[in-house]
């Protein structure tokens, strides 16, 4: 039979065991969209609870935030984004949720990459290569303190302009290192009791991202001179390209919103034939049909699917940030060899 003593004892435990739990519970974290999610995911492991604003296979430049996604901003205690004008939507999802905690912006750092809008190079349509200015220019957002304070983009509300700088930045293995840095000291000091976790964690992926990085340069090594032209759906690897060494040329601009001109095929149609560019990759945020047509009118193969600003779903190619590289370079490869 309990006495009244064990009776106080064992309530007290319960009391214990549930501050403990509750002391114990993750941090609520939301990501602006699946790349970035990813990261943070690999960082924060078990001790995040992540919401994925974009989901997989979901474009960015075109997403419209729905109730249920600022309740999730409301509810969360940090918010990391890409920053470099990429989610032009953020600060009204924001204002409209009531947060008031940090965001992250997970580009601090980054040498951003110019981009003239819809200015093109002669004969090359949309394009972004070895000859690419060296990135230089002012990262929006980049007057919030790292780990905390509002980034918000001022002029983000006007949409998806990019403002002169090109926003795919995890394109570059070693930007997505300066990425990674930036998750962890943030989550440290939003979470100082879990931060030799972040710390560990942090560690072990940079050791795996300067593996992924060795082997993308090992490969495009073994690519002939004349043949580093890859043919994309909209601009998003210049970074890829400017790290790497590859020449990529789209018929869309930075953004899919864009459209591409019946001038810009035109050139581009033809550069596939006057360089005998041997394929065409569809992206999986884009509508292949122009592709389909330029691939139909050169004569070049559909070389596949690459990801550029989504991952896939679980089950596809590009489930992590690092299957989404591997996938890339391991289509390019097949092609230009």
């Amino acid at each position: 039979m309990l006495t009244r003593r064990s009776l106080l004892a064992s309530a007290a435990l319960t009391v214990l065991l549930a501050t403990g739990a509750q002391a114990q519970d993750p941090l609520k974290v939301v990501a602006s969209f699946s790349i970035l999610g990813d990261l943070v995911h690999q960082i924060g492991g078990e001790h995040v609870a992540l919401t994925t604003l974009v989901p997989a296979d979901g474009d960015a430049h075109v997403f419209q935030p729905t109730p249920n996604d600022a309740q999730s901003v409301a509810a969360a205690q940090l918010v990391f984004v890409n920053g470099l004008d990429f989610e032009g939507w953020m600060d009204r999802l924001i204002e409209a949720s009531g947060y008031k905690g940090p965001v992250v912006v997970a580009s601090q750092g980054v040498d951003p990459i110019p981009f003239e809008g819809d200015e093109e190079e002669e004969g090359h349509g949309h394009a972004h290569g070895e000859h690419a200015e060296e990135g230089h220019g002012h990262a929006h957002g980049e007057h919030a303190e790292e780990g905390h304070g509002h980034a918000h983009e001022d002029h983000a509300d006007e949409g998806h302009d990019h403002h002169g700088v090109d926003p795919h930045a995890w394109q570059s293995v070693p930007n997505a290192e300066i990425y990674v840095k930036n998750i962890a000291a943030a989550l440290e000091q939003a979470d100082p009791a879990n931060a030799a976790a972040y710390k560990a964690n942090a560690e072990a992926y940079e050791a795996k991202l300067k593996a992924l990085d060795a082997e993308i340069r090992s490969a495009v090594a073994a690519f002939p001179e004349d043949h580093r032209t890859v043919v994309t759906s909209h601009d998003a690897f210049g970074y890829f390209a400017k790290t790497y060494g590859l020449n990529f040329v789209a018929p869309e601009g930075i953004s899919t919103e864009s459209e591409a001109s019946a001038q810009d095929v035109a050139k581009l149609i033809d550069q596939i034939r006057a360089e005998h560019i041997p394929a065409v990759f569809m992206e999986n945020v884009t509508d292949p049909r122009l592709l389909e047509q330029i691939a139909s009118e050169t004569g070049a193969k559909i070389g596949g699917t690459v990801y550029s600003d989504a991952l896939s779903g679980p089950e596809g190619p590009a489930a992590t940030y690092i299957d989404m590289m591997k996938n890339n370079i391991a289509m390019f490869s097949a092609a230009l060899k």
